[in-house]
């Protein structure tokens, strides 16, 4: 690889992209069946674009109520199913001058010390705040941020004024309106773990790997 990189900047989603996990499934998956069962298939809708995010943002979390303790395991979990070849791919993007970050609709408290431990800046890892009690139970989440809504992305983006041209890879619906609202230059639909048709078709290319992603930057 020789040059400099085709992007100043590579933005990354982290569920199902960073780390094979839907996190807000993942926590469903720990309550009664018919909880469960409902709560992916509203997380479903959403990535695949049959549904605009904030039709079912809070209706998820307050199905589960995630507890302080339950939100901490999925951080863990995100670990154990890390993506291949992700943690060589942020430090080769960083070491090239390519600035990474990771952009997501999912949970501060689990998001952040995955990203943080693959070596992402923690002012350059943006996620949704919880709220809990004293007792560590839910009583909320920051309705504020503008990652809870369907181009919450692409708002991000803008507000950050980051370098460009400027790389989104992801998965879900939520990433393609960073490309559609000519914030990002280009997206990069990440099927490692997932292949959604609406979400390929959107996409500038597909990147099958974080090893994929590292040739498609530097060249």
């Amino acid at each position: 690889m020789s040059g400099a990189p085709r992007y100043r900047t590579v933005v990354l989603d982290v569920d199902s992209t960073l780390t094979g996990i839907e996190g807000v499934d993942w926590l469903a998956a720990r309550r009664e069946t018919e909880t469960a069962s409902g709560v992916m298939r509203l997380t479903e809708r959403v990535m695949a674009g049959e549904m605009p995010i904030e039709k079912a943002y809070a209706a998820r979390l307050e199905r589960i109520a995630p507890t302080r303790l339950e939100v901490a395991a999925l951080a863990e979990a995100y670990r154990d199913a890390v993506a291949p070849d992700a943690r060589a791919a942020i430090a080769s993007l960083q070491a090239a001058g390519v600035r990474v970050l990771a952009i997501s609709g999912g949970l501060r408290d689990a998001v952040l010390p995955f990203c943080t431990g693959l070596g992402i800046a923690d002012a350059d890892v943006h996620a949704v705040k919880l709220r809990w009690n004293a007792d560590g139970e839910y009583t909320g989440f920051d309705r504020r941020s503008p990652l809870v809504k369907q181009t919450g992305k692409a708002r991000m983006l803008q507000r950050l004024a980051l370098p460009r041209p400027i790389l989104a890879v992801g998965d879900g619906s939520t990433d393609v309106e960073m490309r559609r609202a000519g914030e990002a230059d280009a997206f990069a639909a990440y099927t490692g773990f997932t292949h959604r048709a609406r979400v390929v078709e959107a996409a500038d290319f597909v990147v099958r790997s974080f090893a994929e992603l590292t040739e498609r930057v530097l060249r």
